[in-house]
């Protein structure tokens, strides 16, 4: 029904506000008569958040304010900015990992449950199919998920679907505030880890990978779904356009927010390429690393191995 309201609300009033004074955007920043060498010191000291500069310590409160503005409407955004696909998405992810009962599996950045419910239906699935197998009973008993996230607003969405669907009592999922770039869990713990559509927003990717390929057991699966880059000529232009146009625009609409998704528009941007993000991977420690692209590379899946 939400999703409906919003569509209807898109169509009268999402053409006005892309007048052809907004489809011109400009990524030209003003250096205020810096000269390059002085441009070069502070690139140093700074990192990059989307297209605006930020120094690092900043950074972190920066995504905290995105994430905590935009918490309430987040599922509502991904369908109307996907157009649903990010369900599948999210089922394929799942799929590659392949749940098993008795996993312990951490995922990052996963505070409104959508990945960790999905990952919990499939591990119930094979115990319906099991029927009466007494060790798979026990396993399910040992099955945890645990949903990790920075944000304690993103978590409290996550805990409020679980009511919803009947699971708030479910000792499977385990619901923990926490850090990417710094988990609280010990080392070969986790059996599997997959981060959906946040590893773009932490401050340092290598650190976040060298803690997923510490948390993992030996044989553990690291799986990774973000937002990526498209290299078609012409899909990438009409790509771009939708991104940096309709989407803050639609967020303005919907959440009430345009700078928050015009944050994420850009840090798509930002992020390294899909072969690029393949190495670091890889230098992280994991083996038969490799991607999948999904919608011409607007989205890629990243996996790999700690052997």
């Amino acid at each position: 029904m939400a999703l409906r309201v919003a569509t209807t609300k898109l169509g009268s009033k999402l053409l006005p506000m892309l007048s052809s004074s907004s489809l011109l955007h400009s990524h030209a920043t003003s250096f205020g008569g810096l000269s390059f060498s002085q441009i070069c010191c502070f690139a140093v000291l700074e990192i990059v958040a989307g297209f605006k500069e930020v120094r690092e310590e900043e950074k972190r409160q920066l995504v905290g304010n995105v994430f905590s503005s935009v918490a309430s409407s987040y599922d509502l955004m991904n369908d109307l900015m996907s157009g649903g696909l990010h369900r599948l998405w999210k089922d394929r992810l799942v799929s590659m990992l392949n749940p098993f009962p008795g996993m312990k599996h951490l995922d990052v950045a996963g505070g409104t449950g959508d990945v960790a419910f999905r990952i919990l239906e499939t591990v119930n699935s094979i115990k319906r199919r099991a029927l009466q197998d007494v060790l798979l009973d026990e396993l399910q008993e040992e099955t945890r998920i645990y949903i990790c996230d920075i944000n304690p607003n993103m978590l409290n969405v996550g805990k409020e679907r679980a009511l919803e669907r009947g699971l708030a009592g479910d000792k499977s999922l385990v619901w923990v505030e926490g850090d990417a770039e710094a988990l609280c869990f010990e080392d070969r713990t986790m059996d599997g880890y997959t981060i959906a559509f946040g590893i773009r927003n932490v401050t340092h990717i290598e650190k976040a990978l060298a803690e997923a390929y510490r948390v993992l057991k030996r044989g553990g699966r690291f799986l990774c779904l973000e937002l990526s880059h498209v290299e078609i000529p012409v899909f990438k232009e009409l790509y771009d356009y939708y991104s940096f146009s309709v989407i803050p625009a639609m967020g303005e609409l919907v959440a009430g927010d345009r700078s928050s998704y015009q944050y994420l528009v850009e840090s798509i941007r930002r992020f390294p390429p899909q072969e690029k993000f393949a190495s670091m991977i890889a230098d992280a420690g994991f083996q038969k690393v490799e991607y999948e692209n999904l919608v011409g590379g607007v989205v890629a899946i990243h996996s790999g191995l700690k052997i």
